[in-house]
């Protein structure tokens, strides 16, 4: 049987983000007998580019094609829906013929709906990988025409209220992670990164990981370091904010250094910008707060879980599937910025209950969400397919 060949568009030119990494540990275990995967990248350079072409995987480049995109989110290289029906869809549906590609697998945003619509004009098979808000409007309003199958990262992110029945094309299946990497020697990475940011031995490092939007809530973040500091004054509590931002941010960066000044805060928050690779400076601290609300499920807190560096996340979206509150992290009001407090006080002072915890999540994260897993379940929604594509 010929191997079926599966399209991975991706924009270039946008920060990384978990769609990118979880993407490429599916690409990079694939079972080339079976399947013949390529990235094509639309945007030659940028942040999410590069990081692809470093990978050794087969990466092809689309020209000049300009996505459709709301005027609200559009970007200078971004066209409007009649740019799209005049051109880039033709070129999209062109390029797919002449690659001959049995099924387009989609990740993001934009490339959802511009590919996706190309793929079904062109016959193929479109996989719509869904990661976002269960709300999202295409994946509720679009992906119930286009689709052939909808992959949800969890329970959570199942779309709401589809235009049209979508339980029977839908799968829910959990974001890939690498534990083949050991954890860094975490006193170590403690003590280069406590170096770089000119903190003391007395210091309580606090991380966010992702991507700096609104959704998730690094101002949020910010109030609870203060909340942190308030709890243990003899203590100098450190938030270091790592990613980038992301289009339609709006200055969220600014807006971050404002709230840092006016709690009292400048010299305590750092906007440390992206870092790859991340797990030394996920060693380094001593707790992770995931604030984000919406979130379907995150890669950062696993990868935390992973690194047995305990996890504090708002009681929403994903997380509640992620975590066991109290045996495995730690769960909290979504819009109380202090009752991320009380568990940090806890972690830092009783040293067997945060033995306990991290040891915990590890053994279940380990179990359950490898890279080995979640290839053979993709492979499976791949092969679905199969009959179809002839």
């Amino acid at each position: 049987m010929p191997r079926t060949k599966i399209l991975f568009p991706f924009d270039g030119d946008c920060p990384v983000g978990g769609s990118h990494i979880s993407a490429l540990k599916l690409i990079h275990g694939l079972d080339r007998s079976r399947f013949d995967p390529l990235i094509v990248l639309l945007g030659a350079s940028g942040e999410a580019a590069e990081l692809i072409r470093q990978e050794g995987l087969d990466v092809d480049t689309l020209g000049d094609a300009p996505m459709m995109s709301s005027p609200r989110s559009r970007r200078v290289q971004d066209g409007s829906a009649l740019t799209y029906a005049t051109g880039t869809h033709w070129k999209l549906r062109s390029y797919i013929k002449r690659q001959n590609a049995d099924i387009i697998h989609t990740n993001d945003g934009q490339i959802h709906v511009n590919w996706g619509i190309a793929a079904k004009s062109a016959g193929r098979k479109l996989v719509w990988h869904h990661r976002q808000d269960p709300t999202a409007i295409g994946v509720n309003k679009i992906a119930p025409f286009i689709a052939d199958r909808i992959v949800c990262v969890s329970d959570f992110a199942r779309p709401a209220n589809p235009i049209r029945p979508v339980e029977r094309i839908t799968r829910v299946v959990r974001s890939p992670f690498d534990f083949a990497t050991a954890c860094p020697d975490k006193p170590e990475a403690r003590a280069k990164l406590s170096a770089e940011i000119e903190a003391g031995d007395n210091a309580v490092l606090i991380g966010y990981f992702g991507n700096l939007v609104d959704r998730k809530r690094p101002l949020h973040f910010v109030r609870a370091i203060r909340a942190i500091q308030n709890a243990l004054p003899d203590h100098d509590v450190r938030g270091l904010l790592f990613g980038g931002s992301a289009p339609g941010a709006d200055g969220l960066d600014k807006r971050i250094t404002a709230l840092a000044s006016e709690l009292g805060l400048a010299s305590n928050i750092h906007l440390m910008g992206f870092r790859t690779p991340i797990d030394g400076y996920m060693a380094a601290v001593d707790a992770t707060l995931v604030t984000a609300v919406n979130e379907p499920f995150g890669r950062t807190l696993i990868e935390a879980m992973h690194l047995r560096t305990p996890v504090i996340a708002a009681r929403h979206g994903g997380n509640i599937e992620a975590i066991e509150d109290g045996e495995t992290g730690f769960l909290v009001d979504v819009d109380d910025a202090e009752a991320f407090a009380d568990p940090v006080v806890k972690l830092i002072r009783e040293q067997d209950l945060r033995d306990r915890i991290t040891q915990r999540a590890e053994e279940l994260v380990h179990q359950s969400l490898s890279v080995e897993r979640h290839v053979e379940k993709i492979s499976a929604v791949y092969e679905d397919l199969i009959p179809e594509t002839g």
